[in-house]
C-alpha cells in the first residue's frame, strides 16, 4: 500500500515535471533553450532573453555566444531560446513557426532578437508582445528588421504589414526597431562591412572602447531610408569595403579578412551617404509604455568573431538598462567564453539541420 501510494506520487510529479517542461524547466529536462545563470557583475539580478530563429545567418551560434559573455563577464542572467523542430528537439532554422522558451520574457529586462521572417503561434507571440506593451528594451540584431511573417492574431508584426492598423505599418521592425527590410546596399557575400563611428555619436556611452575601423564584419551593409524616423540616432556608419583577396565559398568569412579588406569600394555612391548599422531610438506600440531599442544591421555568427561587433552590442546592453555609468572609458569586456568557431552564413534546404543535428544542449 505505501508503495503503490509513493508509486502514484511520483507519477503526479512526473506529470507536474512534463508539463512545466514547456515552461521553466525545459532546460533541465527537455534541452529546449539554455539557461546561463549570472554570476557576479553589474548585470547581476537582470535578466536577458536572447531570441534565435532565422535560417541564414546563424543566430543560434551567436547569440548562444553573447548569452555565455553577458552571463559569464557582466552578470546578466541569459535564456537563449531556439527555432525547434518540435518532432525532434533539434534545432532547425527552417521551421519558422517554433521558439519555445519566450515565456521567459514576461520577467526579462531585456530583449535580443534576430530572428528572420517567423510566423510563430499566438501563444508564443503573446510573450513577445506584453513584453513590448510594458517598454521592454529591446536590441535588433541583422534580420530582426523582417523578424516576422505571419497572420493571427499578431500579423501586424510582419515585415510588410499594411493593414488597417496603421501605427503597425511595416511591422516590428520598422515600430519596434526603426526600419523594415529594404535592400542588401553593399555586395552580399562579397563587400564587408567596416563600421565608422557616426559624427554625432563620437561621445555616446555606446562607443566607448571602440574606435573607427574596430567594428568589422562579413555581412554586407543593408538599405535603409533616411533619415531614420522618430528620435532615431545613428551610432555607427558602414563602410562598403572592397574583398582585396579572391572568393572562397569553402571559408566561414567567403574569402573577406578583417586584416586587410578596409578600403572602400570604388563605387562611391555606396559610400555617400553611408548606411548606419546601427542606432538608437524610442519606440511605443499602441496600448503600451514607451520603451527603448537599439538596432544593429550586423550580427551574423560571422560578425560576432569581431571583438568591435560584440563590444557595440554589450555596451548597447548597459546602456539600454540605464547602466552607463557601469560602461568602462575602454568598452565593456567581450572576451569569447570557450571556444566559438562561426559556420559561413546562407541558406539551406533539405537535411542540413538535421543531419546537423544540433540541440540547444550542445551550446552549454
Amino acid at each position: 500500500m505505501r508503495i503503490a501510494k509513493q508509486v502514484r506520487r511520483w507519477m503526479t510529479v512526473a506529470a507536474v515535471v512534463t508539463l512545466a517542461g514547456l515552461t521553466v524547466s525545459a532546460n533541465a529536462e527537455d534541452k529546449l533553450w539554455n539557461v546561463y545563470e549570472g554570476g557576479d557583475g553589474p548585470g547581476k539580478g537582470k535578466s536577458i532573453v536572447l531570441v534565435s530563429g532565422d535560417e541564414e545567418y546563424r543566430s543560434e551560434e551567436a547569440l548562444s555566444q553573447l548569452g555565455k559573455i553577458l552571463a559569464t563577464e557582466h552578470g546578466f542572467k541569459c535564456t537563449v531560446v531556439y527555432a525547434v523542430d518540435p518532432d525532434t528537439g533539434i534545432i532547425d532554422s527552417n521551421n519558422g513557426g517554433n521558439i519555445p522558451g519566450l515565456e521567459a520574457l514576461d520577467s526579462a529586462d531585456l530583449m535580443i532578437i534576430a530572428t528572420r521572417f517567423r510566423h510563430l503561434p499566438d501563444d508564443q507571440m503573446k510573450h513577445i508582445d506584453d513584453f513590448l506593451k510594458r517598454g521592454g528594451a529591446v536590441i535588433g540584431m541583422r534580420t530582426a528588421t523582417h523578424a516576422f511573417n505571419g497572420g493571427g492574431a499578431y500579423g501586424h508584426y510582419s515585415f510588410n504589414y499594411g493593414g488597417p492598423m496603421t501605427e503597425w505599418k511595416q511591422g516590428f521592425g520598422r515600430l519596434v526597431l526603426g526600419e523594415t527590410w529594404i535592400s542588401h546596399h553593399g555586395g552580399h557575400k562579397s563587400e564587408p562591412t567596416l563600421g565608422l563611428i557616426a559624427p554625432d555619436a563620437k561621445d555616446h556611452p555606446m562607443t566607448r572602447g571602440i574606435k573607427d575601423g574596430d567594428i568589422w564584419g562579413p555581412t554586407d551593409v543593408y538599405g535603409v531610408r533616411l533619415p531614420l524616423p522618430g528620435d532615431s540616432m545613428p551610432i555607427v556608419l558602414g563602410q562598403v569595403t572592397k574583398r582585396e583577396g579572391p572568393g572562397n565559398n569553402d571559408d566561414p568569412f567567403f574569402g573577406m579578412k578583417a586584416e586587410t579588406d578596409r578600403k572602400p569600394i570604388d563605387n562611391k555612391a555606396k559610400n555617400d551617404p553611408m548606411m548606419p548599422v546601427a542606432w538608437t531610438k524610442s519606440y511605443q506600440v499602441p496600448d503600451g509604455k514607451p520603451g527603448k531599442s537599439f538596432c544593429t544591421t550586423m550580427g551574423s555568427s560571422t560578425d560576432c568573431a569581431n571583438e568591435g561587433v560584440r563590444r557595440m552590442i554589450v555596451n548597447a546592453v548597459y546602456y539600454l538598462l540605464g547602466m552607463t555609468d557601469k560602461i568602462p572609458a575602454d568598452g565593456t569586456k567581450v572576451d569569447l567564453v570557450g571556444e566559438y568557431h562561426p559556420s559561413q552564413y546562407g541558406f539551406h534546404k533539405g537535411d542540413y539541420w538535421k543531419d546537423k543535428g544540433l540541440k540547444p544542449s550542445d551550446f552549454k
